[in-house]
């Protein structure tokens, strides 16, 4: 019985070290998809990309990192990460999210490097 048991004792850690790796996997991707969709919110809101970032790093998490692109009246915020837990540093899960909306606001955001193009006023 013993002998079983050491047999089978390496298999069973194996299969709930995967598991938890899974969870920890399963959990991260939920706080990305959480921090890209406040982070578009805030962008459609008219936040300034700065007050985005920290959105998107206090509930993502520290090592998270988010990206913020425009075009026209559309956002994306894309927000990657890697997968925490002890396996996670062993194999290179990197996990993303993204998420788009279109501005509330009359004039579209302007970020750093477009230019701006303001509505025209019907006349």
């Amino acid at each position: 019985m013993t002998a079983e048991f050491a047999v089978a004792l390496p298999a069973v850690l194996l299969l709930l070290a995967l598991l938890l790796a899974g969870a920890a996997t399963g959990i991260t991707q939920l706080r990305l998809e959480e921090a890209a969709r406040a982070g578009a919110r805030a962008l459609a809101r008219g936040e300034d990309p700065g007050a985005v970032e920290g959105i998107v790093r206090r509930l993502a998490g520290a090592s998270a990192t988010g990206a913020v692109a425009a075009d026209g009246e559309w956002f994306d915020v894309t927000v990657t990460d890697r997968t925490g837990g002890p396996l996670g540093s062993a194999i290179p899960w990197t996990l993303t999210a993204r998420a788009s909306t279109r501005s509330e606001s009359a004039v579209a955001l302007q970020l750093p490097g477009q230019s701006a193009s303001l509505p025209e006023a019907a006349g």
